[in-house]
């Protein structure tokens, strides 16, 4: 099982994108401590009503 360590904004921003959604970058810790980063679209967060703290989805 993994969980949201930390949500970081930091893809925000004016500069030009690939992609027309604003990305952005989530840790994942699970029970071994091991820890994971991805990158995905904000809107998916809020979809699933995701934040730190959170179990992350196992889609």
């Amino acid at each position: 099982m993994w969980k949201i360590k930390h949500i970081f904004d930091g893809d925000y921003g004016c500069e030009e994108r690939d992609y027309d959604e604003p990305m952005v970058s989530v840790t994942l810790i699970n029970e071994e401590g091991e820890l994971r980063v991805i990158s995905v679209a904000d809107s998916y967060l809020t979809q699933n009503n995701l934040d730190t703290g959170s179990i992350w989805p196992d889609d």
